[in-house]
């Protein structure tokens, strides 16, 4: 004679079972080669990303400040700088030439939260040089700390 088991015992011990530490330790290689060989890759396109989305930037406010110049007939001066894209200059006849704001939203930072550079003259004969200071923030730099400029 077979003494039967209720349904209810035998499901409540196939479900208590687990992975074992083996199971786990296989898996957690598995996914500790993949994040290696896929990361750099991934990480290494997001950088370059960044460097594509300045040049970008730079070159959209590059136009809006022609077509401010246009508007005003003057470059911004050093001091009024980037800030002349979304406010009104205070003195006339400027204040009444001016049709901005010629830029949507605020001003916006490069890719590594950095105001970008304007520089009156600009380099290389040109009348105006907007700059970003790459990744470091700071000036010069090689790779992905390079300076990035409108010109």
């Amino acid at each position: 004679m077979f003494i039967r088991r209720p349904r209810s015992t035998v499901n409540a011990k196939l479900k208590a079972q687990g992975f074992t530490l083996l199971e786990i330790l296989i898996v957690m290689v598995i996914i500790g080669l993949l994040a290696g060989l896929v990361g750099p890759k991934v990480l290494g396109k997001a950088d370059s990303s960044k460097v594509q989305t300045a040049k970008t930037q730079l070159k959209m406010l590059k136009s809006a400040i022609g077509i401010m110049q246009l508007d005003l007939g003057v470059l911004p001066t050093a001091e009024q700088g980037l800030k002349l894209l979304e406010e009104a200059p205070t003195q006339q006849p400027l204040r009444n030439q001016w049709k901005g704001p010629y830029i949507e939203g605020r001003l916006p930072l490069d890719p590594w939260n950095n105001p970008y550079v304007y520089v009156v003259p600009g380099e290389n004969g040109q009348p105006f040089t907007l700059k970003s200071w790459g990744a470091d923030g700071k000036q010069g730099g090689e790779g992905l700390n390079a300076d990035l400029n409108s010109d």
